[in-house]
């Protein structure tokens, strides 16, 4: 699926759109340049899903939980920091993965060796009118 977004009041409808698309996979691979809107594409799926904690980029913590209002926990990682996928192992990103909740990961080519067999990849990029260009694939 490729979805064009003009304006940020289209984010909540693309973050239902994605959803609707992605909801089979747990582990969501957002890719693009710095400032292509990665972590703001994300806080709009995370109001999608009830997430009652505030969202913010973990580049610092490399991982936040966010709980939503049905008490169920969603991850969001941010590999930019890593230096390896020890780093990533270290952090348990392997159980993160492996708990089926979501985990919405920023900057998974960090980290290649370590993603499941089954995701769903949402490259993020700008086209020449500077509108977002979300391009989506399921893996299976």
């Amino acid at each position: 699926m490729t979805l064009h977004l003009a304006h940020s009041d289209e984010l909540d409808s693309v973050a239902h759109r994605l959803l609707g698309e992605g909801r089979n996979r747990s582990v969501w691979l957002f890719e693009g340049e710095m400032g292509a809107g990665k972590t703001t594409l994300i806080k709009a799926i995370c109001r999608a899903l009830g997430v009652v904690s505030i969202v913010q980029s973990p580049t610092f913590s490399i991982v936040n939980e966010y709980t939503t209002h049905e008490g169920h926990s969603i991850y969001h990682f941010d590999c930019y920091r890593l230096r390896n996928e020890t780093e990533a192992l270290d952090i348990g990103l392997e159980e993160y993965i492996d708990s089926g909740k979501y985990c919405f990961i920023e900057w998974p080519e960090r980290i290649l060796a370590l993603w499941p067999a089954a995701y769903y990849t949402i490259h993020i990029s700008a086209d020449s009118a500077a509108r977002r260009v979300i391009e989506t694939k399921i893996v299976d």
